[in-house]
Order: C-alpha cells, then sequence, then structure tokens
C-alpha cells in the first residue's frame, strides 16, 4: 500500500515508521520548506510493545521522504490525517480537493461532532482511527515514546466500508491488534474527557512527566474526568455503551489513582508515553482543557474542578 502520512507529528512518524517496516511505501507530506528543515533522518527512540507487552527498545536514525506538493492526480491508497484538534478543519479543507482517490484516515483526538469536523472531505473515502501510543520530540531532535499493540478503529453505527477494511488490514500487516468501537464518536469523546482530567493536573505541575508517579494528582486528575461524564451525556451520548472505558474513572480513587501512579512510574510503555511529554509549554494539552470547559459552560454542566485549574490553561502555549 502507498501511504502519505500528513505532516511529521509524532503519531504520524510513530506510525509511518511502523507500517514501512511492514514493506508499505510510506512518504510524508510538509509545508513547503519544511523538508529541508527537517533533513534526511529522524532519529528514533522508541519502546515497542507489539510483540513483548514489556516492549523492545528501537533506537536507529531512520531515512525519510518528504514531498511538498499533492496534486489531486496522486497515486496514494492512503493519507494518514494524524494532527492536534484544533487543526483538523485547516487540513480538511485542504486536503478535500486533493484526496484523489485515497481512503483519508482521521488518526487522532476529537471533541468535534466527526462528521462536521471533516469539512468537504468524502464521508465515503474517510476513516476513523485513534493511535494507542505517544511520545515527544525532544530538544536535541529524538523522537522518544512508546508504540502499543492495539489501535482503534470505530463507525458510526454501520460495518466498515472496503476502504475501512483496507486500512484495518495494512495495521495488522504491521503488527497492530485493531479494536472495534460501532459507537466510536461516544468512544472519542469519552477519551478526551480522561485526557483533558489529566491534562488538568499535568499543566498545573508543568507537563505530562511530572503526573507520572504522583498518586495524589493522579487522583484529582480521576476525579476531574468523573466530573465530566454527565458532559458527554448532555452531548447526547450512551454511557451505558461505554461501561469499559468509564469504569476507571468510576471506580474508587484509592484504588485506580495508586494503580495509576504505579504504571505510570514502574511499567515501562506508561512511564515512558508520560515521560516523554516534557514540554511545559505545549498548546494541545491546553487547548484540550479550553476547549472542554467551554462546552461545559455553553451546556450549563457544573465542572468545578476543572475550572479550578483554568489559571493553568486559559493562555495559549506553543504550537
Amino acid at each position: 500500500m502507498k501511504i502519505l502520512m500528513f505532516g511529521r507529528g509524532v503519531i504520524a512518524t510513530i506510525y509511518g515508521w511502523a507500517l514501512e517496516r511492514a514493506g508499505h511505501d510510506v512518504e510524508f507530506y510538509v509545508r513547503p520548506g519544511r523538508a529541508a528543515a527537517y533533513g534526511e533522518t529522524i532519529d528514533l527512540d522508541l519502546l515497542d510493545t507489539r510483540r513483548r507487552v514489556w516492549g523492545r527498545p528501537v533506537v536507529q536514525r531512520w531515512p525519510v521522504r518528504y514531498r511538498e506538493e499533492l496534486a489531486a492526480d496522486h497515486d496514494f491508497d492512503l493519507i494518514v490525517l494524524s494532527v492536534q484538534h484544533y487543526r483538523l478543519a485547516e487540513a480538511a479543507d485542504f486536503l478535500a480537493p486533493r484526496v484523489g482517490k485515497a481512503t483519508v484516515l482521521v488518526f487522532g483526538n476529537l471533541w468535534a461532532e466527526p462528521l462536521a469536523a471533516i469539512g468537504a472531505l468524502p464521508v465515503d473515502q474517510v476513516a476513523w482511527g485513534a493511535p494507542q501510543a505517544g511520545g515527544g520530540f525532544g530538544e536535541d531532535g529524538v523522537l522518544r515514546g512508546a508504540l502499543l499493540r492495539p489501535v482503534v478503529f470505530g463507525t458510526f453505527g454501520r460495518p466498515p466500508t472496503e476502504g475501512e477494511r483496507a486500512v484495518r488490514q495494512a495495521f495488522r500487516e504491521a503488527g497492530f491488534r485493531p479494536r472495534e468501537h460501532p459507537d466510536f464518536r461516544g468512544w472519542l469523546w469519552v477519551h478526551w474527557l480522561a485526557g483533558a482530567g489529566l491534562h488538568s493536573q499535568s499543566l498545573r505541575l508543568g507537563s505530562l512527566a511530572k503526573l507520572a508517579g504522583a498518586t495524589g494528582d493522579l487522583r484529582e486528575a480521576l476525579l476531574t474526568s468523573r466530573e465530566l461524564l454527565p458532559l458527554v451525556e448532555a452531548r447526547g451520548i450512551d454511557l451505558r455503551r461505554h461501561r469499559g472505558g468509564v469504569l476507571a474513572l468510576r471506580a474508587p480513587t484509592w484504588l485506580t489513582a495508586r494503580a495509576l501512579a504505579w504504571m505510570t512510574a514502574h511499567f515501562a510503555p506508561v512511564r515512558v508515553n508520560f515521560t516523554a511529554h516534557s514540554d511545559p509549554g505545549a498548546e494541545e494539552p491546553r487547548a484540550v482543557c479550553r476547549d472542554t470547559l467551554a462546552e461545559a459552560r455553553r451546556l450549563g454542566v457544573a465542572v468545578p474542578r476543572l475550572e479550578a485549574a483554568e489559571p493553568s490553561f486559559a493562555h495559549e502555549g506553543k504550537r
């Protein structure tokens, strides 16, 4: 399969590397002038858990290929669109007249209505997924992160199309284990509020890295996410369809906070994912919290813990 990763962010890079290793033809689309600035290789320091639960270290300099133009008559089979949620509309507008015959995998967090968020992209050529990997580029330019075996795909109450099945197969061939969610809209929003709770506390401390192993702060994060559950219900989500996703938020926090603290401090795949997020100025966590709070105020849902954390995310960070 010929695959175009849209941008050279953390998720695009990690999954682009894994898909190329499986034999797929992978390129990166970047803004004009960026290819020369990025250079011809990416330094990777990853923990790959696709075959071992504790992970296999990957340290290498990976040669990559970039393109700075995308014509409508390209021959890509798949375009992986993984950008910050606040940039999705802009990226979709750019791709809409250039999608060609490719399937576009929207691959990331989303708080907007999914079908509205993709703008003019042809709905029948769009697949939906969420990565189960994470990390960050350090000041030295090295991408540090963890790659998990599961990867989440979903639909909106219908079976996957032929194009969507082909996307899932490509990820299987790369050693991933796809998980299906027929109510993907609800899954995205439950996942979002879990992240909003973590970000509300990580920003107060300075970064997600500082939240690793901090039992008391993780407890507050879990309580903040629990407080947000009525918000997704107010948006029309039936939480009975997402019992697994909300179980950790409704369980006693004396237990879940300790378990999460242990995992973030001692279980390497989770620890690496947390500690690689060390940039105190990152914009995405702030935008997640701001957008969540704005929606709560719009719908009249009380979220006192998130409001108390507002000074930590009120202003924009680095984009």
